[in-house]
């Protein structure tokens, strides 16, 4: 099928932002290049910080229950941290989110190449992928944060010179929506999507939240954690979030995908029947019972999200104030078309052709019970 050319709503639709921006320094980077850090702040209290070094959330502030602002994704101090770790937390990803197998994939009869810095595979874009790149950015009235890049024809082994740009904006209801668009002069693939982990209690690991999925199949993986091209059923298995579980109640049981995994690591096909192209639809919800009660919501009008619960974190990576981060610290939901959709003509197509616009938005509401 056609790639999908999403017409987004105008901002008119959505809660107006009288978000406030500030600048600031974040240091340079090793050839030198200055790196700055927007605050993005909204009437209630609710903080967004971004940085143009991958276009990363170094900090996302929201209240509990009883009012009091925490911060609830993962992260480093400084720049020297997001330049040296490869966990790409609150990056950017692109220009191919998720995995490609073998570092390869067609287009118009022909192979491309790209580094494969997964195994066998080529995963977030490559060795220096859009998370490793510094952006431009623009301040935008009504309190949104523009941010591009362009990436040159052949950077990373992909075709076309592409142009990116994605614009966060914090409403004054407590929701950071993300809007991405990008251009080419050459037929490309393009699959963007953020890279935040979050942590809803702020602290601990994230095995008690409350996860509900929107998605009757989920595309099961092979051992380098490609998909086989199957859709299957979620139903009787692991992997059934229709109804809200925590991710710790069934991790550890004897399933092959999960083992494959190492835990949740997949891409599930989310329930958008009957919604309107360019509209946003419930992807997922998740909520934390304990001391928080925090809530969010993930909206997208995207045809899949990967569910990932910080697998690979092992407590070598030492995050903000010294914080070590171990097994299960954070939780990903990435909004994103499916792994390896270039390979599976079966797949919702990640072709953007010269003339089209690739136009996509993600919402995260957060609230509090």
């Amino acid at each position: 099928m056609p790639f999908r050319l999403f017409t987004i709503l105008t901002l008119t639709a959505f809660a107006m932002s009288a978000a406030t921006v500030q600048k600031s320094d974040f240091g340079k980077t090793a050839d030198g290049t200055s790196v700055a850090l927007y605050t993005l702040t909204n009437a209630k209290g609710m903080e967004a910080k971004i940085i143009t070094w991958g276009g990363t959330v170094v900090s996302l502030k929201t209240p509990d229950r009883k009012g009091a602002m925490s911060d609830i994704v993962l992260g480093y101090d400084n720049l020297a941290g997001y330049a040296k770790g490869g966990a790409f937390f609150g990056a950017l990803v692109g220009r191919y989110a998720n995995r490609l197998a073998k570092g390869q994939f067609p287009i118009d009869g022909k192979t491309y190449t790209v580094p494969k810095n997964n195994g066998e595979n080529a995963l977030h874009g490559g060795i220096r992928g859009f998370d490793k790149r510094v952006w431009t950015a623009k301040e935008l009235p009504g309190g949104a944060l523009e941010l591009t890049y362009v990436s040159k024809d052949g950077e990373e082994g992909y075709p076309g010179t592409l142009t990116a740009t994605v614009t966060y904006t914090l409403t004054d209801d407590n929701r950071l929506r993300i809007h991405y668009a990008a251009v080419t002069d050459k037929p490309t693939v393009v699959n963007l999507t953020n890279h935040s982990y979050f942590n809803l209690k702020g602290d601990g690991d994230i095995l008690g939240h409350l996860v509900t999925l929107n998605a009757d199949r989920y595309t099961p993986v092979d051992a380098g954690l490609i998909p086989t091209g199957e859709l299957r059923p979620v139903e009787g298995t692991p992997f059934d979030f229709r109804k809200a579980r925590t991710p710790g109640e069934r991790i550890g049981q004897a399933d092959e995908q999960l083992k494959l995994g190492k835990g949740y690591d997949h891409n599930w096909v989310l329930n958008r029947v009957g919604a309107a192209a360019g509209t946003l639809s419930l992807a997922a919800k998740v909520e934390e019972n304990g001391v928080s009660g925090r809530v969010m919501e993930i909206y997208t009008d995207q045809p899949g999200v990967q569910f990932y619960t910080g697998n690979f974190l092992d407590g070598t990576e030492k995050g903000k104030g010294g914080k070590v981060y171990n097994l299960h610290a954070g939780f990903c939901f990435e909004t994103q078309h499916f792994p390896d959709s270039p390979n599976h003509p079966a797949f919702p197509s990640t072709l953007l052709k010269p003339g089209e616009k690739y136009d996509t938005t993600t919402e995260f509401r957060f609230s509090a019970k």
